[in-house]
């Protein structure tokens, strides 16, 4: 697994790590996941002859009176990471709440962003709206019920020319890391990377 480094603009310390070389899929994992989580799954896909950048979330501040970031500052920190690399555009995505910093970094920097990719879709009042004309993939585990598959397919009635949902069979909340293969192959047969 390629070696987490720590960006640190502004004073803010953002964990990523990238490998292979290619078109960019940047991922972000869960609030109560590090981007380990999603490890094997970037390694899987960038054997495909692409990049992929895995983002976590800052570390938390240490003052008790700092305002917990918000998606917008969550959001900024892909795009920081995506400068510090070189990386113009790319598809963004996320597992559960990192694909709501996935649709936030869609709305706010809608040129950087060629698509976006749910691995799972956090519930419609959790999550920002979608950005006009890019294409989603949902990637969704049937029995996750943390992000259940009718979040997904909610978000599929509201724009069913862009969004695109794929069941994981069998997959839980966790389907990223637990079904790596399947997940793999949805990814890279939607993009056609393979």
């Amino acid at each position: 697994m390629t070696e987490t480094q720590i960006f640190e603009p502004d004073g803010r310390a953002i964990p990523y790590a990238a490998e292979g070389e290619g078109p960019a899929l940047v991922l972000v994992p869960g609030r109560a996941s590090d981007i380990d989580m999603l490890g094997s799954l970037a390694h899987s896909v960038s054997q495909e002859d692409f990049r992929v950048v895995r983002i976590g979330l800052r570390a938390a501040a240490d003052d008790t009176d700092a305002v917990a970031p918000s998606f917008r500052d969550f959001a900024q920190d892909v795009v920081d990471v995506m400068d510090h690399l070189g990386i113009d555009d790319a598809w963004v995505g996320g597992h559960a709440f990192g694909g709501s910093i996935a649709r936030r970094v869609s709305l706010d920097h809608h040129a950087r962003v060629n698509g976006v990719l749910l691995l799972g879709v956090e519930s419609a009042d959790m999550a920002p709206p979608l950005a006009d004309g890019l294409p989603v993939l949902v990637v969704q585990g049937t029995e996750d019920e943390v992000t259940p598959p009718l979040n997904g397919e909610t978000l599929q009635a509201t724009a069913p020319g862009l969004v695109s949902v794929v069941p994981i069979e069998g997959g839980g909340h966790m389907f990223p890391a637990t079904h790596v293969g399947a997940t793999s192959w949805a990814i890279e047969d939607y993009l056609d990377w393979d």
